[in-house]
């Protein structure tokens, strides 16, 4: 038997979850995740594959977040034809997230373009339409939670509940070299809640195993544990400080799970009277279907906490579904919540609100979930004071502030508690997804496990392989897309290390345009403007 492990994305990364099993012949795809982050990484999404993807057999899903299942639609386009299995409430999700994904694509790439041929720039195409979304859906078959099946010939897969979003997974997988032997047992985490969610069961997996592959986003970053009852007394003096300061509250989160768990929370304290009954704007239409989704699940046994009611009824609450509806919230300037995608702030409606808000000084921003280096939500959070959205310099005037108690990922000693309820492991522990300081964090906590519990650790680069079957797993090669790394070693070191050459770029326009504007005269402006023209040796 040959059993090879290849890490296409999340590795030395957040996002881009992509894995590659190869067992005598066949190949297994556990994610088909899109990067996120700075431009460096999310050029990746453009990039040939590292792999031929009519070569696929089966593609194994653990949750349908983008970064877990966005490039999916692509390798359809790509002549790919083969399953994708999922569990039920995650090819619901599917159902709308893709083509949304697809249609933001299509909308920033015509916007691109438009100002691409002001610039006279040749014009470029969307990694794929929405169109291209919807004929993926078509491939998508369900199996339920702790249910074997068979995926190809010699291996066989089960889910478990991640308890990080509906319908999430870990994913068990045996490989049996023939009838009768024994086999070798691996698990995916894919991204393992918090225990004690507001609307996810906490989350289930088997122990004993060979090779696990587990996340690691908040390697190293304890949050305070919270009952339900601490959790909402916390929003509501975040939402109250706002309020009074007289400005709006802008909250970027994303559409699925976090969305829902905020509106259950907003609405239960607006019932107690925690906070005032102001008007909450969902400005996201896919946050409206996926909504719909999860009340479908409130009554059944499928990860999801049963309620005998819907948290996300309420009389403020005001779903926007048109740009038109969208565009009249700019005309609200304080006294109300607005909630839009995406939660780092990177594309959709968010950014049209941050535009209106950023600048205004009774306004606050709250980020309440992980903020991937790159992303504007992290230039937010780090304490930039100007930043470029859509081409525009927007000052940040806005109060700033950080919840970390709505994260969908386990905390630093979740992950630790979940992995020692996996041991033994027997071969070989993959740390992935997540940035470099939180895979050492994460792998100096586990180093310092008294024998036999600590297991072999390995952290992966991107599209590295490994053989599985020698007592520990053995690095066997760098696969090379188009005779060349997808990144090589300087531009892997900026996309991880949080800011690539397009962050220094903007930062240093903005820099420029500050020191022309303070300049006194404009022979102070003509100066500074040789200096620079010296330096580029023009």
């Amino acid at each position: 038997m040959s059993l090879t492990l290849t890490f296409h994305g999340a590795a030395g990364t957040v996002t881009g979850s992509c894995y590659r099993l190869e067992l005598n012949g066949k190949q297994v795809l556990v994610d088909c995740g899109m990067f996120q982050g700075d431009k460096t990484l999310k050029e990746l999404n453009y990039q040939p594959w590292p792999f031929d993807p009519r070569g696929i057999d089966a593609l194994l899903l653990t949750h349908a977040h983008i970064d877990h299942s966005g490039l999916i639609p692509r390798l359809v386009k790509a002549g790919w034809r083969g399953p994708v299995i999922a569990t039920e409430g995650s090819a619901d999700l599917l159902h709308w997230m893709l083509p949304d994904s697809g249609g933001i694509q299509e909308m920033e790439v015509e916007r691109l373009n438009r100002r691409n041929q002001r610039r006279g720039h040749a014009p470029v195409e969307p990694i794929y339409t929405e169109a291209d979304a919807q004929a993926a859906l078509q491939q998508i078959s369900t199996r339920d939670y702790e249910t074997w099946f068979k995926v190809v010939p010699g291996l066989r897969a089960r889910f478990w509940n991640a308890g990080h979003i509906l319908g999430s997974a870990s994913i068990e997988l045996e490989a049996t070299e023939k009838p009768g032997a024994a086999p070798l047992r691996l698990l995916f985490s894919g991204d393992i809640g918090p225990e004690h969610k507001g609307l996810q069961k906490s989350p289930e997996a088997p122990h004993d195993l060979d090779i696990v592959v587990m996340e690691s986003t908040y390697g190293g970053r304890p949050r305070p544990k919270l009952d339900a009852l601490q959790r909402r007394a916390v929003l509501a003096g975040e939402v109250n400080a706002a309020l009074k300061a007289g400005g709006n509250l802008v909250i970027p989160a994303f559409a699925v799970e976090r969305t829902q768990e905020l509106l259950a929370d907003l609405a239960r304290l607006m019932a107690d009277g925690g906070i005032a009954k102001v008007p909450i704007f969902v400005d996201s239409p896919l946050a409206l279907h996926i909504t719909d989704v999860f009340a479908k699940y409130l009554h059944r046994d499928n990860g999801v906490q049963a309620t005998t009611r819907s948290p996300f009824e309420g009389g403020n609450l005001r779903f926007t579904r048109t740009v038109q509806e969208s565009m009249q919230i700019e005309q609200v300037t304080g006294g109300a919540i607005i909630i839009s995608a995406s939660g780092m702030c990177d594309a959709g409606r968010i950014r049209h609100h941050l535009k209106n808000n950023l600048w205004r000084t009774n306004a606050t921003v709250l980020l309440i979930g992980y903020q991937a280096p790159g992303t504007l939500g992290r230039l937010l959070e780090d304490g930039e004071k100007m930043v470029r959205i859509q081409g525009d310099e927007i000052s940040v005037r806005a109060h700033i502030r950080k919840l970390e108690i709505y994260s969908g990922h386990a905390d630093h000693d979740e992950l630790l508690d979940w992995l020692r309820e996996r041991c033994p492991v027997r071969r070989g522990l993959f740390l992935t997804h997540g940035d470099p300081d939180a895979i050492a964090s994460l792998r100096a906590a586990v180093a310092q496990w008294k024998q036999p519990d600590a297991p072999h650790m390995l952290v992966p680069q991107l599209d590295e392989s490994y053989s599985l079957l020698q007592p520990h797993p053995k690095l066997l090669k760098t696969v090379k897309a188009a005779a060349r790394p997808r990144l090589d070693r300087y531009a892997r070191a900026e996309a991880l290390g949080g800011h690539d050459w397009h962050n220094d770029y903007a930062r240093l326009m903005l820099q420029v345009q500050q020191e022309l504007r303070e300049a006194k005269t404009d022979l102070d402006r003509r100066r500074l403007l040789k200096k620079m023209q010296r330096v580029l040796g023009r």
